[in-house]
This record gives C-alpha cells, structure tokens and sequence, in this order.
C-alpha cells in the first residue's frame, strides 16, 4: 500500500509520549532504532484518506461518523497482508500512556531518497486525517520538508 499526503504541523505534544522508554524500546524493535522525540503529520486526502481508514481499522480503531461513499471505497481495501505491531501502553507515576499500532513504512519525496519510518496509530487519537510518521531521526530536517511538502509512504 502507498499513501500520500501533505506536510502538515501537529500540536507538539507527541515528543512528552516518544521520549518515554517503554515506548522507546518497543520502536527500536520496529525501526531497528530509538525513534526521534517527536512525529511527523502527514494529511491524507481522497483515496490515501480510504487507505488510512482502511488502516486504522486493521488497528482497531473505529471511525465514526465516515459518509456512505467511503465507507464502500475502505470496505474495498485489503490489508491483510500488511503487518501490524503492538505497541503496549502503561502507567507512570499515575499517569496513562496509551497504547498504539504500528505499521513498518519508507517515507520518500524522491525515488532516490527513501527513510526507513513507521505510521504510528495511537489507540487514542483525535486525528482521523492525518498521518503519524516515527523513524530515528528528524524527517523535517532529513528530507527538507515543511508544511505543505508532499511525501509517499510504501508499507512495507
């Protein structure tokens, strides 16, 4: 599966989440590395939209109130063959961290310029359209990117 989308700034919370290292030790063994303190949103539109909905129902998370026209184009999408990793949520001095899935992925802009990543899918989101993007370094600065850049995303 490819999905593209656009460059887009999140809210800056995601750095407090990725620099715990319960976290942490579960990425190194999706990316085969510590994941940088922070995620990169990708907006999805039109089929990339099917294909992540798509995705976060192999995840297990459910997406209200999606109009009818969708709803058909997702029930279309076979993701069987991509695989999925747990990531398991915990509690830290009384505070929650959510679980999430993971889904091993190149990030690109060029052919010849691929990063190795993951789509991050937290159990909790608010974002229906946009994309969670982890790898062990900084995407922004590795591939140049600012809002509005658009990116390609191959599942592995």
């Amino acid at each position: 599966m490819r999905l593209s989308g656009t460059v887009t700034s999140g809210l800056g919370r995601a750095a407090v989440f990725m620099s715990q290292s319960h976290y942490q030790d579960q990425f190194r063994k999706i990316i085969g590395a510590t994941a940088w303190p922070g995620t990169l949103n990708v907006h999805v539109e039109n089929r990339d939209l099917s294909n992540y909905i798509a995705l976060r129902q192999k995840a297990g998370i459910d997406t209200l109130d999606l109009d009818s026209t969708l709803v058909e184009a997702v029930s279309k999408i076979n993701t069987s063959d991509i695989e999925s990793f747990r990531i398991r949520g915990f509690l830290r001095e009384g505070r929650s961290f959510g679980g999430a899935t993971a889904f091993k992925a190149e990030i690109s802009i060029t052919e010849s310029q691929t990063i190795a990543c993951a789509i991050l899918i937290p159990d909790l989101t608010r974002h229906v359209e946009v994309i969670e993007v982890i790898a062990d370094v900084f995407l922004r600065e590795s591939l140049d990117l600012e809002d509005g850049s658009i990116v390609n995303l191959s599942l592995l």
